[in-house]
């Protein structure tokens, strides 16, 4: 029963964490991977290219070729945990209305943490793109300029995204060629998009990453891996010595985020970002950056793993970092967040996810 009861507690947490998902499966990441995630790693497929078509003689035949998918190992290297007390009550005696409520928070606090560790990583290893502006006279050929590149690139043309911050959004409502979604069929309303503009589902996106407007790409480009470390259960906490007549929610849930294909995701700052530079550090397993930044910035500040994301004209608490001398410790998967300071308040913002060839060995 027990068993039982923690199948239906995390299948219950898993649905809400999917319905509070801004960056969704299947419509910005893809789930496509091989092995557990709750073993510590996984394998991802990584082809660059398609299967190659070649003609077809009747009379030979067509000698078969050798596919070039190769496959990464991806460490799983996020691992978010829940464990709430529930006063007054034993395990057994817990309320249905007080366990829906709190399974229902469960899933909406680990939706938020998947989203904001994915958007890092595509913001991460995604092409950076700087423009002047964005407004309503200027979003439609920002758009048209963003999917013309990707389409140079060979990236598939239906089921791109557009994950664009409120005011861009209030830009993209306000273009005469936005396509409202209640005009659109069922699977663009689903993947929770209100409307479509120069080919993308555009998704509002409530950020506050400095100067960024949107993010625009395709599920194909971008793996999302998470599984139960330990599924949802109600612990009884009488044994503890501490706690009396008490219980907890607890559940562990691990995962992590890959971008595929840089130029599958490309991230689109208005009017600037910061552009880093990885270079070997001396010690083992630590990495130099060398920034470069149009902004007022007068300092820079890092911080490994952002639980949550520098937000313009707010004070920062990372780590000093001075351009081409800063040895910074890391790991292959990490994503680093560098803030330029003015007046100690953020006023631009660079990102980087690490690979091993970024860091002494």
């Amino acid at each position: 029963m027990a068993h039982e009861l923690q199948e239906r507690y995390s299948d219950l947490v898993l649905a809400k964490l999917r319905s509070e998902l801004v960056l969704k499966d299947g419509v910005v990441f893809n789930n496509d991977y091989d092995g557990d995630p709750a073993a510590g790693a996984v394998k991802i497929p990584t082809r660059d290219d398609e299967v190659a078509a070649s003609d077809y003689d009747r009379a030979t035949g067509l000698a078969p070729i050798t596919g070039n998918t190769a496959y990464t190992t991806l460490p799983i290297n996020r691992d978010k945990a829940v464990n709430e007390i529930i006063d007054g009550y034993e395990a057994s005696a817990v309320p249905d209305s007080l366990v829906a409520e709190r399974l229902d928070s469960a899933g909406y606090s680990l939706g938020r943490a998947m989203d904001m560790d994915g958007a890092s990583e595509l913001l991460g290893a995604g092409t950076l793109v700087g423009v002047p502006s964005v407004d309503k006279d200027t979003v439609y050929g920002i758009l048209v300029e963003q999917r013309t590149r990707m389409s140079k690139d060979n990236l598939p043309a239906a089921g791109r995204y557009a994950l664009c911050t409120p005011d861009v959004i209030a830009a993209v409502v306000r273009s005469p060629e936005f396509t409202q979604a209640s005009s659109l069929g069922d699977e663009v309303k689903q993947s929770g998009a209100i409307g479509r503009i120069a080919g993308f589902n555009v998704i509002e996106f409530n950020d506050d990453t400095p100067n960024l407007a949107m993010i625009c790409g395709h599920p194909r480009f971008a793996t999302r891996v998470n599984a139960w470390q330990a599924p949802v259960r109600l612990q009884s906490l009488d044994g503890s010595g501490k706690y009396i007549g008490a219980s907890a929610v607890q559940g562990r849930m691990v995962y992590a985020h890959k971008v595929l294909r840089q130029k599958g995701v490309r991230c689109v700052f208005a009017p600037n970002f910061i552009s880093l530079a990885t270079a070997a550090g001396a010690a083992s397993g630590s990495t130099v950056l060398t920034l470069s930044d149009s902004s007022a910035a007068t300092a820079y500040k890092y911080t490994r793993n952002p639980s949550a994301r520098a937000a313009y004209g707010t004070a920062y608490a990372g780590t000093a970092l001075v351009s081409g001398t800063t040895e910074i410790a890391a790991a292959a998967g990490d994503v680093l967040e560098v803030a330029g300071l003015k007046d100690n308040k953020v006023v631009s913002v660079g990102y980087i996810t690490l690979s091993a060839q970024n860091l002494k060995a």
